[in-house]
């Protein structure tokens, strides 16, 4: 490399970390000393091989650059001002109330793919977008921005299996191994060998390089660029606050504004303006879509038993037919979800991520990013391991489909390990997330091809076992919508119901009715946004509600009808599963944790 092109390069780095010591400076607060070490490899990646449209972040030849090490955010935005994309006072909003540069990237930023922060997600992101570009047939690179001390993180070495296993050689990793975290040094320190043995072992082409130094740097992403059949992780010996001696290689500075910035920046040499022209990449062939057609649903006949899990898997081959742009990921237990029915028509759109639930959820982020219709399926309590996945998902405003079967104590014998009762609760939880449970085959077919279109992240919970078919094909049910089964004007409570829950609260309903105590009954197949309208009218005829679900009383479908009648206050009576399960067949199952079709009846006794 020519030294005037070192010279600049050491020029623009320089720029890097005066910017980051002053938008932390102006913010009082951010991570400055973990943007600094990182300044030399993003200079050059900037420079000399990342290739961007910054005035079409839609452009599909765009590259993808995801700092995993979200909280170098300061990093990011010097990175942008030095583009020419924001300008000086834009940098200087940075954390302040109502700015783009928040303190670690969301995609409120049009050059931002997803959102970081939480460590150890941004490589696994990468892997679900170099997956999308081999199924896309596009060249673009995925650059990943790693810090040493997230690759403690399980979900880093998902990532890097999986990766090596496919071969994604349009990703490089570059991991800034500074030494230091938060409360002192790394497990590894600057052993970069130890790094580089672990991913070696998973298949990756590995680089061992000064961080500082921009020739070795340039040589390691040509490096990177060149590799096939593999991905590349380049593994960094970097200085945490480099360039500024009061916080160079030091303990205790981390997540802390710079005490005397001023002084810092003149020890960096001072304000530069130094300008980085980001390469447009070249001419690429459109991103390469498979055909799709009419959608044609299953059909099932009312009276039928057929488990709403094997609708799923029918229902989604269904979409997958009428929608070329619709993948499946399954973790492992495709047999079980019925995932396998998609997967054996479309093989090509079909990935297998085995039994790595944070590598399933971000691989389907990732390939959202690049315009997928992503269906992530496994068991709805192993969807728990994946839960700040998908919390994450939900802050980047991804729109990602998972589906959990073997739900709640129905399951029967398997036990409480593979019982999904806290999924409701967890997912509703989630900022703009739509939660679905149906009752039967139809209607879980049905809500598969809605999901299709849904923003954010939507779940669906679907049942192990069979349960009558009590709609007619075709039927729709729109996200947010409920459905009245049973009701008359002498009606003496409502019971609300879900899933496996509605055949018990129609049971019990007849039950009752025999008795000569009618009630009514809402299928609430939609448990967020949760149809208002209907409870509403529920609790103010009535006045009496009873709701009923195979899942923890707590943050499910009980609270769910709470909140929305809570105000007009009628009698609500929840029922749902408050015991530790043991292993029983589904009948017994219901019957212990009291909410089958006997317990549903005396409780409305008891309120009555």
């Amino acid at each position: 490399m020519p030294e005037r092109d070192l010279r600049y390069l050491a020029d623009l780095a320089a720029q890097l970390r005066v910017d980051s010591v002053r938008a932390a400076a102006a913010a009082g607060s951010g991570h400055p000393t973990s943007s600094m070490s990182a300044a030399d490899l993003m200079a050059v990646l900037f420079a000399c091989h990342l290739r961007y449209d910054f005035d079409e972040p839609g452009n599909p030849a765009n590259d993808h650059l995801i700092f995993s090490k979200g909280h170098a955010s300061p990093l990011l935005y010097s990175l942008y001002k030095a583009a020419g994309i924001i300008g000086d006072e834009e940098l200087l909003s940075f954390r302040k109330r109502g700015s783009r540069l928040e303190g670690h990237p969301t995609p409120r930023l049009p050059w931002v793919d997803v959102a970081t922060g939480s460590l150890g997600q941004g490589l696994p992101v990468g892997v679900g977008v170099a997956m999308a570009g081999r199924l896309e047939r596009l060249p673009y690179r995925v650059w990943v921005l790693c810090g040493d001390s997230e690759l403690a993180e399980g979900s880093i070495w998902e990532a890097a299996e999986h990766a090596g296993d496919e071969g994604l050689a349009n990703l490089t990793a570059i991991v800034d191994v500074n030494r230091l975290g938060q409360r002192g040094p790394t497990r590894h320190g600057w052993d970069t060998g130890a790094y580089a043995r672990r991913f070696g072992a998973f298949g990756w082409h590995t680089i061992e390089i000064d961080g500082h130094d921009p020739g070795q740097i340039d040589f390691a992403l040509n490096d990177a660029c060149n590799t096939r059949r593999r991905p590349t992780v380049i593994l960094a010996k970097t200085r945490k606050g480099e360039g500024v001696l009061e916080v160079e290689n030091r303990e205790g500075a981390h997540g802390k504004a710079l005490k005397d910035p001023g002084k810092a920046v003149e020890e960096l040499g001072g304000p530069r303006n130094v300008g980085v022209e980001v390469r447009v990449p070249g001419p690429a062939p459109r991103p390469h879509r498979f055909e799709g057609g009419p959608l044609e649903l299953p059909a099932y006949k009312v009276g039928d038993a057929v488990a709403t899990r094997t609708a799923y898997g029918e229902a989604l081959k269904a979409v997958g037919a009428a929608r070329g742009d619709v993948v499946a990921l399954d973790g492992e237990v495709a047999d079980s979800t019925k995932t396998e029915t998609f997967g054996a028509a479309f093989p090509e759109r079909f990935f297998e991520m085995y039994i790595a639930e944070q590598q399933m959820v971000a691989a389907a982020v990732g390939l959202q990013v690049r315009g997928w219709k992503p269906y992530a399926a496994t068991f709805a309590a192993f969807f728990t391991r994946a839960h700040d996945f998908i919390r994450m998902a939900a802050v980047s405003r991804a729109s990602i489909r998972l589906v959990g079967s073997h739900a709640g104590v129905a399951i029967g014998e398997d036990g409480p390990s593979q019982m999904g009762l806290e999924d409701l609760a967890m997912l509703r939880a989630l900022y703009g997330s739509t939660v679905l449970y149906p009752c039967d085959a139809n209607q879980a077919a049905a809500l598969v091809a809605e999901m299709a279109d849904v923003e954010g992240v939507s779940y669906l919970r679907t049942t192990r076992g069979n349960t009558p078919v009590i709609y007619e094909p075709g039927e729709r049910f729109p996200i947010g919508g409920s459905r009245v089964l049973r009701h008359s004007p002498g009606d003496r409570a409502t019971i609300v119901a879900a899933g496996v829950t509605v055949h018990e609260a129609l049971a019990a309903a007849d039950e009752l009715a025999g008795a000569g105590v009618p009630v009514g009954v809402i299928d609430l197949y939609s448990v967020k946004p949760v149809d208002a309208a209907a409870l509403t009218e529920a609790a103010t005829t009535t006045g009496n509600l009873i709701t009923v679900e195979d899942h923890r009383l707590e943050g499910g479908l009980g609270d769910a009808v709470m909140d929305a009648v809570s105000e007009l206050g009628p009698r609500v009576i929840k029922l749902g599963v408050t015991e530790l399960p043991g292993s029983a067949t589904p009948e017994e199952q219901l019957a212990d944790a009291r909410i089958d079709r006997h317990a549903i009846a005396a409780a409305v006794k008891r309120l009555l």
